[in-house]
């Protein structure tokens, strides 16, 4: 039986400072960014119209990869909570993990509000036991956590090696279940050097089991424009860009040991 999967990323809600500290932390720039240019390229009706998608179509399983905000404040997760509320309260199972946006600084209320709206969209499970293995519809959803704070000016993404054994451990386990990473940073990057700002640190395991085999297939964001880089049976990687920028996301299909895939256009 064809399983469906619908995955979205990079909604990127935002708004103004929410407390003074905003402007001594990187909120700040993110404010920025967001109040001169963020706004008028991400339409959040698109995410509205993704979300009706899904419930007149009823996947097996959604995934987001992250970046629901685009400083992590609480008003911000508020934002894209009200969308996805009757996403989350549909019984389709839906699988979010947070982007380099949804992590921005440690401020305590910022970090509380990331865990809760994971805990919310993965059905209670709970951001500090990430990495962590869900199985549904017989394929193994593998989750790990590839963001992090960093400095000022920089977006980078962290795998640490244990995650990396962690995966290959995975990977090994019941032979024959298709295997699936979701994160929110790609691990095929084609410019490392002009993209040393934004790229992920640590990848290079993962990206050659997704070369070897090992690992059937990547589901991340963060790169705003989609792309899909897979071989003749779907097995490799895929970005769904982002979301309200784009207005599109990716129906993913599993049948007969083949991945498909169907750009949805909002």
């Amino acid at each position: 039986m064809a399983i469906r999967i619908v995955h979205f990323s990079d909604p990127h809600a935002g708004g103004p400072a929410e407390d003074f500290m905003a402007y001594l932390d990187k909120r700040w720039v993110g404010v920025f960014n967001f109040r001169f240019r963020r706004r008028f390229r991400h339409d959040q009706s698109k995410l509205q119209k993704a979300v009706d998608y899904i419930l007149q179509t009823r996947p097996d399983v959604t995934v987001c990869t992250g970046d629901l905000t685009s400083t992590g404040q609480p008003g911000e997760f508020a934002q894209v909570r009200e969308i996805l509320k009757p996403l989350r309260e549909s019984g389709i199972p839906l699988i979010y993990t947070p982007g380099n946006h949804d992590c921005y600084v440690r401020r305590p209320k910022c970090v509380e509000a990331v865990n809760t709206m994971f805990s919310e969209l993965n059905a209670g499970r709970q951001f500090q036991d990430v990495p962590m293995r869900i199985e549904l519809c017989g394929l193994d959803f593998l989750m790990v956590n590839t963001s992090r704070p960093s400095n000022l000016l920089c977006s980078w993404g962290f795998l640490y090696k244990k995650d990396a054994q962690w995966i290959a451990d995975r990977c090994a386990e019941h032979p024959g279940v298709p295997k699936i990473l979701v994160n929110h940073y790609p691990m095929i990057e084609d410019h490392p050097i002009l993209r040393t700002r934004h790229r992920l640190f640590g990848e290079k395991p993962v990206r050659q089991m997704l070369e070897n085999g090992t690992l059937d297939l990547s589901l991340c964001g963060h790169v705003h424009k989609p792309y899909c880089r897979v071989d003749a049976t779907g097995r490799g990687e895929n970005c769904a860009g982002s979301v309200t920028r784009n207005g599109s996301m990716v129906e993913i299909t599993f049948d007969n040991n083949v991945f498909s895939y169907k750009t949805i256009h909002l």
